[in-house]
């Protein structure tokens, strides 16, 4: 589950990881009230308008209505004003978001951290995800953060170092000093970056993060240490056991498709396909989808309806699948285990009945136990639904549905 920046902010203040300060706000007369708030508290008359949507380039951005980036700099409650209009409901396109865009709901009105002072700042580039080569936690960290990170990994990966941290003994303090040592910190930065990033690790671990990054991680003019901005991820797996991010989900940010089938525990992702699946297992999904393009087709959709399948689950995997104008056919792959194959056939064609004008090839493909008896129930029911046992004999009437 992707967070909000603002979101995973609030997060790391609890593990004492200095952050940009800000205030979420969805229309423009909070903006300038958090706008006249940030002034009053850091007696600085700049702040950033920063747009929160689930992807990364919000800077170099544009919104698609008004010509705006999606990160700008203001002294003034005006100008503040005035960003929040070009950014709030707007389109963001980003690089990450694809042509498409996200709508924006919410911008965040964030402190300016790039004050004068005695001594020079810094961005820097700080991710901590895993690394599944190695299994390990892996924090990869660079002295050249900002905006142009993706190019400094492309052009000069050897700015890029790395950090690996076994699971069962945490990051170790020798650790932490040589991260901050290999940024070039030393003096009260070095101190505060030891600590920052401990701090961190420790934060990705509690909260079953996926990934955090911070970038940039800025060094002040006073040699603080603080997140400047945060993209994290929380693996959805460990929801269940922290409530109170799961309560923070956005599913206006998510494929509404996808989120539907989440409500039916259907493990769904939408694709650019012709040819809707529906399979029991993520293996056979996989195995399936190789399938499909062999046989001239392409995948429409991964869709798992796991070891349980039934009327239910049936049905809505059907109903999610045909919301998609571009399946030409779609292809029901199941192997009879856990569950028994005339059961999910009985399914299949309840589903069918409920739905209706289902005006597209469905071909079913059942193995497994009382496979036979399920081919039977699916061939005698009436319905335009093509079986097959092989999956050789499936893969041909797939060839013969897309051509």
């Amino acid at each position: 589950m992707n967070l909000h920046e603002y979101q995973a902010k609030e997060l790391l203040k609890n593990y004492k990881v200095p952050v940009q300060e800000g205030i979420a706000v969805d229309h423009v007369s909070a903006a300038e009230d958090a706008y006249k708030q940030i002034a009053s508290q850091t007696n600085n008359k700049f702040a950033v308008v920063k747009a929160q949507i689930h992807a990364g380039g919000r800077g170099k951005g544009k919104v698609i209505e008004t010509g705006m980036n999606g990160v700008k700099v203001g002294k003034s409650a005006e100008d503040i004003k005035s960003f929040a209009e070009g950014i709030l409901g707007g389109t963001l396109v980003t690089i990450q978001t694809g042509p498409a865009g996200k709508k924006v709901n919410k911008i965040l009105v964030a402190q300016d951290v790039y004050y004068d002072g005695p001594n020079k700042q810094k961005e820097f580039y700080l991710s901590i995800l895993l690394d599944r080569s190695s299994g390990q936690n892996v924090i990869m960290y660079s002295t050249e953060g900002g905006m142009d990170i993706e190019e400094v990994a492309h052009n000069t990966p050897e700015k890029i170092f790395k950090e690996l941290v076994h699971p069962g003994g945490g990051l170790l303090p020798f650790q932490a000093r040589k991260i901050a040592f290999n940024l070039g910190l030393s003096g009260e930065a070095m101190k505060n970056c030891i600590k920052f990033v401990t701090n961190l690790y420790n934060a990705y671990v509690d909260l079953d993060c996926g990934m955090i990054e911070i970038n940039p991680l800025f060094k002040t003019s006073d040699e603080k240490i603080i997140a400047v901005d945060c993209k994290m991820n929380i693996d959805d797996n460990a929801l269940t056991r922290h409530p109170i991010i799961s309560a923070l989900r956005d599913t206006s940010e998510e494929d509404p498709t996808e989120v539907e089938a989440g409500e039916y525990n259907l493990n769904f992702v939408k694709l650019d396909g012709n040819v809707g699946c529906m399979v029991n297992g993520a293996g056979l999904a996989m195995a399936t989808m190789d399938m499909i393009k062999l046989a001239g087709g392409e995948p429409a959709n991964f869709l798992d309806v796991g070891g349980s399948a039934n009327a239910q689950t049936v049905e809505a995997g059907f109903r999610i699948i045909m919301k998609d104008p571009n399946v030409k056919a779609i292809l029901i792959n199941i192997f009879g285990g856990i569950v028994r194959c005339d059961r999910v056939a009985a399914g299949v064609i309840e589903a069918f009945n409920k739905l209706g004008n289902i005006n597209i090839p469905i071909i079913v493909r059942l193995q497994g136990t009382n496979a036979v008896e399920a081919k039977k129930l699916i061939d005698e029911s009436g319905l335009k639904v093509q079986s097959a046992i092989l999956l050789s004999e499936a893969a041909a009437l797939v060839k013969q549905a897309v051509a």
